[in-house]
């Protein structure tokens, strides 16, 4: 029986779950139910967000006039990231958090905030799965004691407007099926093997049951060495966040400072 990575210890000290739900796209009528189940089957890390339209926060680095709703390029403005995280280590100190994070960080925006941080960031929340698994910025976060915490961890199935084939993956089905799990089951611990949370988004109990199904057993070196043979691509690039005149960022490229 392998070692269950059910904990990951955060800079702080505090301790995050490995596993937790994912709420984007899970519709209002739906996602209340689902997270009910979530917790009655042992989840305790659960993942919202206000601009998900379900939930009363945004993590991108980027800014919106105040009262503004939407991805209207005309409510995008500067950000202050400075003056945003320095509101955030007052929450921190309070003692209402005791963690802070950021999420779609690129390395470049993850330095650049250490080095006016006074409470360094505890997580950074982006896009990681095995056709997307971070490489450069997982080596950084890891060098800088920031955990990473995987969003989309098995692409994003279901969603109409990505080409989302992660779970089809040969290699991802290769592996389930000598294992005897399922892709998304192997998707996931290969994330927690890799020393990241996985937040898997589901509205069905059965696989949220399914995705917590992950602690008691592990995918042998030899088949976990396969995974460096996916050919990687991005599957949220951001552009709603890009604007020839609005904004701070004209190109993709620009947004994930080169990490696209």
């Amino acid at each position: 029986m392998a070692n269950a990575i059910t904990l990951f210890e955060l800079n702080t000290g505090a301790r995050i779950p490995s596993v937790g739900l994912g709420t984007w796209q899970a519709e209002p009528g739906l996602v209340g139910a689902a997270v009910a189940a979530a917790v009655k089957i042992g989840y305790r890390h659960i993942d919202c967000a206000q601009i998900y339209g379900n939930e009363k926060e945004i993590h991108w680095p980027v800014r919106f006039k105040k009262g503004s709703v939407g991805f209207n390029p005309e409510n995008f403005i500067q950000p202050d990231i400075p003056s945003t995280w320095k509101a955030m280590e007052a929450l921190y100190d309070s003692g209402k958090a005791r963690a802070i994070g950021v999420s779609n960080f690129s390395s470049k925006k993850l330095g650049d905030l250490l080095q006016v941080a006074r409470v360094p960031p505890a997580v950074n929340q982006v896009e990681c799965h095995p056709s997307w698994q971070q490489t450069k910025l997982r080596e950084f976060c890891k060098s800088k004691g920031v955990h990473l915490s995987g969003y989309s961890p098995l692409g994003s199935p279901g969603t109409t407007w990505l080409k989302s084939d992660v779970l089809k993956h040969p290699i991802l089905n290769m592996v389930a099926q000598k294992l005897g799990k399922t892709a998304a089951q192997v998707a996931l611990l290969w994330g927690l093997q890799k020393g990241h949370s996985v937040l898997p988004k589901s509205t069905n109990v059965e696989r949220i049951k399914e995705n917590f199904d992950v602690f008691d057993w592990s995918i042998p070196d030899d088949l976990f060495a396969k995974f460096s043979e996916i050919e990687q691509a991005r599957l949220l690039r951001g552009d709603s966040f890009v604007h020839e005149t609005f904004g701070s960022y004209r190109t993709v490229e620009e947004l994930w400072d080169g990490e696209i």
